[in-house]
């Protein structure tokens, strides 16, 4: 068994840190909460939980004020969590049995859920490295969406974490973090910043800082393909059609096709090439979902959202029979959403009339 420090950086996070400190108090040896500069009880809140509670002034680099919570630890091991993050029961018992165990690992991968539908069924989900041996060799980079580097011995567990931020941050604080580093941006740095430039609809610069980016040696090709992704969405927000089906082509350059590539070029084809359509939301059905990859997976884009839009695109060409045969899949998988509601009712029409 091993002994386990959870490190927390915080501000202004009253509204949930005790949500997730009661949680985390279920597990960990040792609780190291860092504050950057709190204006409400935040630190108060801390305190009920641990007496390792410390200031650290934030220097807009997430990473060096991760690093300083991890100097504070003392136990074997260190994980991290963010205070607006979740775990359910099913998950700290797992969490629980990983400390029991005698496995000696050096960091350990989780599942981070940042999706979720309303039975909280991940709709957005990757792996990050959770859990590290504290023997001075791992440390935080990167200023924003900061990461360990991972070595040695890893486990990759079935262990998911929640996200459950309910309130925006600033839009444009990564962004500005990011344009004062712009010397020294990293190809991961680089890709993160084209997609910050994205989010606050600077598409032209977007498109350029992904294209630099994908001509970067040591850019990793789960990123390269999510960065055709979001190209796809920038070169479509310019009502540029022809750009956005190339660079998602170009992303199979990089790897076997992605459902969430194929997907997207299912959508941009959906209303004016029928066939195309299916062609590409059938391609999506085939591919096998890897959440182990590091890649960002939308796990629907592998099974019911191309399902649901091929209901729609065989009901639209008439073929009743195949429409239907997408119908009673989608009602398995989520029986609830409003689309498969509608259709239903659409199908018992068509029972009636003896068209299926």
């Amino acid at each position: 068994m091993f002994t386990l420090s959870c490190c927390f950086i915080v501000k202004d996070e009253e509204k949930v840190l005790e949500r997730i400190l009661k949680v985390a108090s279920e597990f960990a040896d040792e609780i190291v909460v860092v504050d950057t500069g709190s204006a409400d009880s935040t630190v108060e809140i801390a305190k009920k939980y641990t007496d390792k509670v410390f200031y650290f002034p934030w220097q807009d680099d997430f990473s060096k004020a991760r690093n300083f919570a991890f100097s504070k630890a003392s136990c074997e091991y260190l994980m991290w969590l963010d205070a607006d993050d979740f775990i359910f029961p099913k998950d700290v018992e797992k969490i629980k049995k990983l400390k029991a165990s005698e496995i000696n690992f050096d960091v350990a991968f989780f599942k981070y859920v940042t999706g979720y539908d309303a039975k909280f069924k991940p709709t957005f989900i990757f792996e990050r490295e959770r859990i590290v041996k504290n023997d001075g060799t791992f440390f935080w980079q990167e200023p924003v969406h900061e990461v360990i580097v991972p070595h040695g011995f890893a486990l990759r567990l079935d262990i998911k974490i929640y996200h459950m931020k309910k309130e925006r941050v600033r839009p444009k604080r990564n962004l500005e973090i990011y344009e004062k580093n712009l010397g020294n941006l990293s190809p991961r740095a680089t890709f993160y910043y084209a997609r910050e430039l994205y989010y606050n609809h600077f598409y032209d610069r977007a498109i350029a800082e992904f294209s630099k980016f994908l001509n970067m040696h040591g850019a990793w090709v789960e990123n390269k393909i999510e960065a055709c992704l979001n190209m796809s969405y920038c070169f479509l927000s310019l009502n540029d059609t022809e750009s956005a089906l190339k660079i998602l082509f170009q992303s199979f350059v990089y790897d076997l096709p992605r459902a969430e590539i194929l997907c997207q070029i299912g959508n941009i084809y959906l209303n004016s090439d029928y066939q195309k359509a299916i062609y590409y939301f059938s391609l999506a059905l085939k591919c096998k979902m890897n959440v182990n990859s590091g890649a960002f997976v939308l796990p629907d884009y592998y099974n019911f959202y191309p399902s649901i839009e091929l209901c729609v695109l065989y009901y639209r060409l008439g073929d009743y029979k195949k429409s239907y045969k997408f119908h009673k899949r989608t009602k398995r998988l989520k029986p609830n959403h409003p689309s498969v509601i509608h259709n239903e009712k659409l199908f018992n029409d068509l029972k009636s009339q003896n068209l299926i």
